[in-house]
């Protein structure tokens, strides 16, 4: 075990379905997270997002590698994470490939604006977050974007749409 700049790793680790299944009794928001650009419109679900700070306000997605398109994210530099209501388990899985629709069919069953930086903003989210990529870090699988926020909505009327145990929830609010 190696200790630096008191970060404590092992050559030890677990195995990834055990972590998968572990990981499933996390609940999580569910989001659709967007970008839009000179590289291209895309969007998906997950729950690989959180808040990092609120000054300056900075959130985080994670992203897979295996997914070439996910590269037009760090291309555009930009992004909106969509926290989704409970009504949206339809557009969630969509936005998850289940349905096998392209980009511009998942695009089309749903309302869509755009805030400061032009990524697509849901209407009816529960909350989104507009914003500027200003970090990458690559991990293993993964890449995390660090975004400042330039731009947020809510609508605190609307239930959350929650992810455990591998299925959908509803948490009335």
């Amino acid at each position: 075990m190696q200790t630096i700049n008191n970060i404590i790793s092992s050559a030890a680790s677990v195995e990834p379905k055990a972590y998968r299944d572990a990981m499933s009794h996390y609940a999580g928001a569910v989001q659709i997270v967007t970008t839009d650009g000179p590289a291209g419109r895309r969007g998906l679900t997950l729950t690989a997002a959180c808040s990092v700070s609120d000054a300056p306000a900075t959130v985080l997605i994670c992203l897979q590698k295996v997914h070439e398109d996910n590269r037009l994210f760090i291309e555009n530099g930009v992004f909106a994470i969509n926290t989704l209501a409970g009504t949206h388990q339809q557009l969630a899985d969509a936005f998850s490939g289940r349905i096998g629709l392209t980009q511009d069919e998942r695009f089309e069953l749903a309302t869509w604006d755009r805030l400061a930086t032009g990524a697509p903003v849901l209407s009816d989210a529960l909350a989104a977050f507009d914003c500027r990529v200003v970090s990458i870090q690559d991990h293993s699988t993964h890449h995390v974007l660090f975004g400042e926020v330039i731009g947020l909505r809510s609508n605190a009327d609307a239930s959350a749409l929650i992810y455990l145990n591998r299925r959908y929830h509803t948490l009335e609010l």
